[in-house]
């Protein structure tokens, strides 16, 4: 009976592990397919983080997977959120000339560009009626997934539910940064990127540079900074959000 329970005990536990690894793997191998393929036809549509999730989704509904299962099987990756958050800290070592040169610039655009976005995301939640678990999602929707989602669980969000809503907004707003673009008379490299990188993140950052490398860097620091200016900020916001009647 004991050799019995082992063996069962050791066939579930075999069981999970390879439930976990083909997850993960089919998770990361998606991910570099897409990249490769949106390497080949560069489209908006194409963008790994557009592709990826709808495969994983189809991948889930076909099999009969729940979402707490994947997420369950595949949370490591999360916590690998944690490195790439740190690794935010070369962009802004290497442009450092430029933000000590244009400090002031950038110091607005982050403190208005932040203010802007979690009012209005925020307003037009309460306007819709959402929950507050939405709601508190939605706030960090404008800047990048690491830092989103750990100001998402400091204010009482779901990070979850904020990775999605970053993702639709880098999708969105890179693509409405470009019809903007063409019809703003903004010729200034800062303003475009900054308008890219406030407003779109990791996908408009990657969109700026395709348009214009020196767009591409300015985008790229303007979303590290909007990111730390977050997360600061997020244990005040907190405070301020609890008095809030949700």
């Amino acid at each position: 009976m004991t050799g019995t329970s082992i063996n069962w005990f050791t066939a579930t536990r075999i069981a999970v592990a390879g439930g976990m690894a083909a997850w993960s793997a089919l998770t990361i191998a998606i991910y570099v397919a897409s990249k490769w393929f949106h390497h080949r036809f560069t489209r908006l549509w194409t963008a790994p983080l557009i592709v990826t999730p709808l495969l994983l989704i189809f991948a889930m509904l076909a099999t009969g997977t729940h979402y707490s299962e994947y997420i369950s099987d595949t949370r490591w990756l999360l916590v690998l959120l944690g490195p790439a958050t740190v690794a935010f800290a070369v962009p802004i070592y290497n442009r450092r000339d430029m933000i000590r040169r244009h400090w002031q610039t950038l110091t607005v655009g982050v403190l208005v560009g932040s203010s802007t976005a979690m009012i209005t995301s925020y307003g037009l939640a309460t306007a819709l009626g959402l929950s507050g678990s939405l709601r508190l999602s939605l706030l960090p929707r404008s800047i990048s997934t690491p830092f989103a989602m750990n100001v998402s669980g400091q204010i009482g969000g779901v990070p979850e539910l904020t990775a999605l809503f970053v993702i639709l907004t880098g999708v969105f707003g890179a693509a409405i940064g470009e019809i903007l673009l063409s019809r703003l008379p903004l010729s200034s490299t800062m303003a475009r990127g900054a308008l890219f990188g406030m407003g779109a993140h990791a996908v408009g950052s990657n969109r700026a540079y395709q348009l214009n490398p020196e767009a591409g860097a300015v985008a790229g620091v303007m979303m590290v900074l909007v990111g730390i200016a977050n997360v600061l900020a997020a244990p005040a916001l907190a405070q301020i959000l609890r008095s809030v009647p949700q």
